[in-house]
């Protein structure tokens, strides 16, 4: 009877044990806030795409840095789909990680959900694209984006040599996705270096295609610069018009314009610029189809990723070099800013397959 009596209160105790976690479960989403089952925490990581080359290199880049220095990784790429992101986001908030570090698609899209993040006291990093309209950005890093325009822009001028030379020479102009804040950046860096030059003739942008609003291109999609640039190149240069040079803000907006000239122009082949060394552009550039690439290391950007990530689980200050330049339409976001640099036939070399960054087989 004894025995009886108490395997029937050991039941009872398991019973209420058992409830007791379910309820714990539920409260956090079986997860605790401060750390996983094996003692590490978790960094929420969000890219916009697969589809162009350097996401899929920030992605890893930030993984395998943030994993080396003891973190685990939520890794998640929301296919160019503003909802896909939004949705993935409130996952890793409701998985209570630790830090939020997110590439957006579109830097108005995420202010509610990050209200989230902020009413949970997870911090978020905006990598590489200003997250706008939101004080829920805790620290943003990125390249020196006004830069990389101006070095496309100086190239532009030093290789039509318009300091000099009384031209006039022909050009074309094309930026990114109008809903990355960086994209403005790229065209305004550019433009400041052009813009003189367009304003006293010696430039000509022969299409009229002049504003941001013209010349952007929706998700950076290098079929959409392609079909742009076909058309500007039929609709202007199919009298034998020479195009002199054609300023293009990244590498898959440059593809498609070295695509839509090997298609759609006789003439001879313009300078053409671009950013972030994709793999298919250095192989255009030492083909001759591409004249320079800004190169942004990326392993640079993960880098100050990382080391603001373990400042703020320190409960320190983040290492920063600018408070001025990225207002996001709330605040000036404390920015790290990393120093990008021009690649072309000269000294592609040295500075991607000497660092490491690709190899020779790579480029084949």
């Amino acid at each position: 009877m004894k025995k009886r009596l108490l395997g029937i209160l050991l039941c009872i105790v398991m019973v209420f044990a058992l409830a007791a976690c379910g309820t714990k479960d539920e409260e956090t989403g079986g997860k605790s806030n401060d750390k996983d089952s094996d003692g590490k925490k978790t960094i929420g990581v969000c890219m916009p795409t697969k589809t162009l080359q350097r996401w899929n290199q920030d992605g890893d880049y930030v993984k395998k840095q943030l994993e080396a220095a003891g973190y685990k990784v939520d890794l998640q790429y929301a296919d160019d789909d503003i909802q896909t992101q939004v949705t993935q986001v409130e996952n890793m908030i409701a998985n209570n990680v630790s830090v939020l570090v997110i590439a957006s698609i579109d830097g108005d899209s995420l202010g509610t959900v990050l209200a989230q993040a902020k009413e949970k006291n997870i911090p978020v990093i905006a990598h590489d694209r200003l997250i706008m309209n939101t004080d829920a950005v805790t620290y943003y890093a990125t390249f020196d984006n006004y830069k990389v325009g101006q070095k496309q822009g100086e190239y532009i001028e030093k290789a039509l040599d318009l300091k000099n030379a009384a031209g006039p020479f022909n050009i074309e102009l094309i930026t990114g996705d109008p809903g990355d804040n960086n994209a403005k950046f790229f065209f305004s860096g550019a433009m400041d270096i052009l813009q003189p030059y367009i304003d006293s003739g010696k430039l000509v942008v022969v299409s009229g295609q002049t504003e941001f609003a013209e010349v952007a291109t929706a998700e950076w999609k290098t079929e959409k610069a392609q079909n742009r640039m076909e058309s500007i190149l039929s609709s202007f240069y199919a009298d034998g018009t020479v195009l002199h040079a054609v300023m293009a803000n990244n590498d898959s907006t440059a593809l498609g314009v070295a695509n839509a000239l090997t298609s759609s122009y006789s003439g001879p082949w313009p300078i053409l610029t671009g950013q972030d060394c994709d793999i298919a552009n250095v192989k255009n550039m030492i083909a001759g189809k591409q004249s320079m690439s800004v190169f942004k290391d990326t392993r640079e950007l993960a880098k100050q990723v990382v080391l603001m990530v373990q400042a703020i689980m320190e409960g320190k200050d983040a290492p920063i070099n600018d408070t001025e330049t990225y207002n996001n339409g709330v605040f000036n976001v404390p920015t790290y800013q990393c120093e990008p640099v021009y690649a072309d036939v000269n000294n592609y070399r040295e500075l991607l397959i000497d660092s490491g960054y690709y190899t020779e087989d790579d480029l084949k």
